[in-house]
C-alpha cells in the first residue's frame, strides 16, 4: 500500500531538501529549498526562476556540503 504524502511538501528543519512542481495550465512552476548543511533558504516561481533555483541549491547547498563543494 502507498503512504499518503503530506499535503504541504516544503522542506522543513527536520527534513531539508529541494522541492520543485511543475506548472499546470493555470500555475506557474514553483520550488523550495532549505540546505540541511548551512541554512540557507530560497524560493522561486517561474520556470526559468526554479531552473536557476534548482542549479543553485545543487552547485551551492544540499549535494555540494556532501561533495565537498563550494558553501
Amino acid at each position: 500500500m502507498f503512504r499518503k504524502l503530506p499535503a504541504d511538501l516544503r522542506p522543513t528543519e527536520e527534513s531539508p531538501g529541494l522541492r520543485v512542481k511543475g506548472r499546470t495550465r493555470y500555475t506557474r512552476s514553483q520550488g523550495d529549498y532549505l540546505c540541511g548543511g548551512c541554512g540557507a533558504e530560497d524560493h522561486a516561481n517561474g520556470d526559468n526562476d526554479v531552473k536557476a533555483l534548482v542549479d543553485d541549491y545543487t552547485d551551492h547547498h544540499g549535494p555540494a556540503h556532501r561533495n565537498g563543494g563550494r558553501s
